[in-house]
């Protein structure tokens, strides 16, 4: 009898003891996810224009992209398991997309805004959005929309142009790019304010390329393309020139400006 009763003495303590782990367990993590979300992770966002812009004022003109690039600062950056945080962006009568629409640092998103054509003369708002576990950060952006009917007929065929004399050139001589003959490209007119050299943007599934040229007579009707890994890079990697166009000279490697 005394036995039984030990034992049986025994299996309640154990009962008890299990009972207060199992409580002490479901606290700790409830305290701990009420902990996550009361003090959710802090980060920072950052925009970028592409390109560069000339000024404090950035332009565009109707129907033509407005490309701005996102990235994210985290202040742990030491914390491995944090969730990616979720992108939008609003401006009134805008067309706006957002690729891709959650990062993490080290990635980059890019949102593209479309003014249309009743925007001429006035500055478009766009407003940012970054969120995670409840946290929101925002940021804002301005462009100013002017007139320019005729530029995108008078430029796109000359850009198309010089956009296939390199991307021909890079396809032997740089096949590592990936760029060929074949690669699809989209084009838009970029900085449209800036006279006696012209500017373009193509993009391609991978690459952003800034194609500069220069109206002048040779030496100095030179062209230059700036190369910009999308998704993982906020600026230029890669830079080439033909130093005149008329003289028909190659492509060359050339050093990316800082402007850039």
């Amino acid at each position: 009898m005394k036995n039984f009763n030990t034992t049986s003495a025994m299996t309640k303590l154990q009962a008890t003891i299990c009972a207060v782990i199992i409580i002490a367990s479901v606290t700790a993590a409830t305290y701990g996810f009420t902990v996550l979300n009361v003090n959710p992770q802090t980060f920072q966002i950052n925009v970028v224009n592409r390109p560069a812009s000339f000024g404090e004022i950035l332009y565009s003109i109707p129907n033509q992209k407005c490309l701005f690039l996102i990235s994210i600062n985290e202040s742990n950056s030491q914390n491995a398991n944090l969730k990616a945080i979720s992108l939008s962006a609003t401006s009134p009568d805008c067309q706006i997309t957002i690729s891709p629409q959650s990062i993490t640092a080290g990635q980059v998103a890019e949102l593209i805004v479309i003014p249309p054509e009743n925007s001429v003369g006035t500055n478009i708002k766009v407003t940012i959005q970054g969120e995670r576990d409840g946290l929101t950060q925002t940021k804002t952006v301005m462009f100013e929309v002017i007139a320019d009917e005729e530029r995108e007929e008078t430029l796109s065929p000359t850009a198309i142009q010089l956009r296939d004399k390199f991307t021909q050139w890079l396809s032997v001589s740089h096949p590592e790019l990936g760029i060929k003959n074949t690669t699809t490209w989209s084009g838009t007119i970029v900085n449209p304010m800036v006279l006696v050299v012209m500017h373009y943007m193509f993009l391609s599934e991978e690459w952003e390329m800034y194609l500069t040229w220069h109206i002048m007579i040779p030496p100095y009707d030179w062209a230059k393309i700036y190369l910009r890994h999308r998704f993982n890079a906020t600026s230029p990697s890669f830079a080439f020139e033909i130093s005149s166009l008329q003289g028909q000279t190659q492509p060359t490697p050339i050093e990316v400006e800082d402007w850039i």
